[in-house]
C-alpha cells in the first residue's frame, strides 16, 4: 500500500532509489513468508514500508528553484 501511494505521488521520478529499495524489501518479505520465516518477513516488510514512506516524503518535497 505504501509503495502504491509513493508511486502515485511521483516517487518513480523523484525518489527511484528509495522506491526500488522498498520494492526489493517487499519482494524479499513475500519470499520469506512462503518459507515460513515470519519474523524475518515482518522485519523486511517494515523496512519496505519505511523506504516507501521515505520515497513518498521525497516525492512530496518541492524541488528548490534554480534561479
Amino acid at each position: 500500500m505504501a509503495i502504491a501511494v509513493a508511486k502515485e505521488a511521483g516517487a518513480e521520478e523523484s525518489a527511484p532509489g528509495q522506491l526500488h529499495t522498498a520494492e526489493e524489501y517487499l519482494s524479499r518479505a513475500e519470499q520469506l513468508l512462503t518459507e515460513k520465516a515470519y519474523s524475518q518477513a515482518r522485519r523486511d516488510a517494515l523496512h519496505a514500508k519505511r523506504s516507501a514512506m521515505d520515497a513518498l516524503s521525497m516525492a512530496e518535497t518541492p524541488e528548490p528553484d534554480d534561479d
